[in-house]
């Protein structure tokens, strides 16, 4: 094929089309006839040349008007801030009361057997030796546990939390597909973590400092955790049991709606952040620290049964809506 002939031969359809794709919003009936007729003759030359004329050239810049023709042909949609707010409205609240017995369980059990390694290591000596020696626990509840909060600028701590934070939370919903075992395990590293701190803390008698810095920023990062490992749990038991829908289908509507959940969860875990680093190291009273967390916590539990529940008895799911998840073909039943 002689490329410049090729080029002459179809530049002005190719410009058309060009004039065409950038104004779609505004186009009469005729001019989209027009617009789809060239999207299907700019194909065929973009076939032609990847057969005949491999310039590389000639086609990326076919190759470019066509993807741009296809998005005008099928409409692409732009995000809107309507969307944002359906989000934060209805799509979000809606997949958190969805799975609200999920993480309500995981959350009970939590606190029981947290309770129970707390009270195991203070009411055993030999336990907290097994910990650590005298000194370091010593350290560690004289001095550590209360300066972690304070050795870093407020920002840096605040970011640096939201990070962490983030992993665990991604972990639990990330690797739930697995049965759920491995947010089972990542639950028990955070029983252990708190229990034993809160276990040490109470055997020196100084639980008071404990739950003073814990409280503030802990009632909302561990609710966000919660709702994570129940949809990862969820989605473990979606694997097991997918119901009446087709296995695949069934991990398909749970997998977008984790997708949903990790997406607004990255601004509650923000939040709860930005207390630890702020407001949990600052001067206040500890009245005051705990009740910042506490009207943070009950804030977000109301905007989950207010908005979550209204969207729930309107039929959302927390899934994408109709247009983004695509049709689905029928099947026996």
């Amino acid at each position: 094929m002689d490329v410049e002939a090729f080029i002459a031969a179809h530049q002005h359809e190719w410009d058309r089309l060009d004039t065409l794709v950038r104004r779609p919003g505004r186009l009469t009936g005729a001019e989209a006839d027009e617009l789809v007729g060239l999207y299907r003759s700019v194909s065929t030359h973009l076939a032609m040349a990847r057969s005949a004329a491999p310039d590389a050239v000639l086609l990326g810049r076919l190759s470019s008007l066509v993807a741009r023709s296809r998005a005008a042909v099928t409409g692409a949609r732009d995000p809107r801030w309507s969307d944002v707010v359906r989000f934060l409205t209805v799509g979000f609240p809606a997949a958190v009361y969805r799975n609200r017995r999920w993480w309500v369980a995981v959350a009970v059990a939590f606190v029981v057997v947290g309770t129970a390694v707390a009270w195991w290591v203070e009411a055993n000596p030999d336990v907290q030796m097994a910990i650590g020696a005298p000194e370091e626990i010593r350290q560690l509840v004289e001095h550590d546990f209360e300066d972690y909060y304070s050795t870093h600028p407020a920002g840096s701590f605040a970011a640096q939390v939201w990070i962490n934070n983030l992993w665990v939370a991604a972990a639990c919903l990330i690797l739930g597909v697995f049965l759920g075992v491995p947010v089972i395990v990542v639950l028990w590293m955070n029983v252990l973590n708190v229990a034993v701190s809160a276990g040490l803390m109470a055997a020196a008698g100084r639980l008071d400092v404990f739950f003073g810095l814990i409280t503030p920023h802990g009632l909302l990062e561990l609710t966000a955790v919660f709702i994570a490992a129940g949809a990862g749990l969820r989605l473990g038991w979606t694997v097991i049991d997918p119901g009446p829908l087709r296995r695949t289908e069934a991990l398909a509507r749970a997998g977008r709606a984790v997708v949903g959940l990790a997406v607004g969860l990255v601004g509650v875990l923000l939040i709860s952040g930005v207390i630890e680093g702020f407001v949990t190291p600052s001067g206040l009273p500890t009245w005051a620290r705990v009740g910042i967390g506490v009207v943070a916590e009950v804030a977000f539990l109301t905007y989950v049964w207010v908005f979550g529940r209204r969207a729930v008895q309107a039929g959302e799911e927390g899934d994408v809506d109709d247009v983004a998840r695509g049709d689905s073909l029928p099947v026996a039943a």
